[in-house]
């Protein structure tokens, strides 16, 4: 519930340390962004490939990677020889997040 200040009882208590970490999970953490942004690490891959990798639906996939396009993670690159081909990699900004997947890949074997 919002405080009159228009802060909640969350960022009032944790300040604003814990509000970048908590918008940095807002940008990235539902379940088909974090599945797409680690398959593409390290490759630029066709539509066709992330789907069989991830599992996810074409109507999903299409819907997660434009939400990781608008918001600068992945970079689309459309390739017009027959036939047409659609290949997609991070960006830098992508591609910056693949030291924090290693390290929460490494908590998660110590931990879980």
């Amino acid at each position: 519930m919002a405080q009159a200040n228009g802060q909640s009882k969350t960022e009032e208590r944790y300040g604003e340390s814990a509000c970048s970490v908590i918008d940095s999970l807002n940008q990235i953490a539902s379940q088909w962004r974090l599945i797409i942004l680690y398959d593409l690490q390290g490759d630029e891959k066709r539509f066709n490939e992330i789907k069989r990798s991830t599992g996810a639906s074409s109507r999903t996939l299409s819907r997660v990677l434009d939400d990781l396009q608008d918001t600068e993670f992945v970079h689309r690159r459309l390739e017009e020889d027959a036939p047409v081909a659609t290949y997609y990699s991070l960006t830098e900004k992508g591609e910056s997040l693949c030291p924090v997947f290693g390290a929460i890949e490494a908590w998660s074997n110590e931990w879980l």
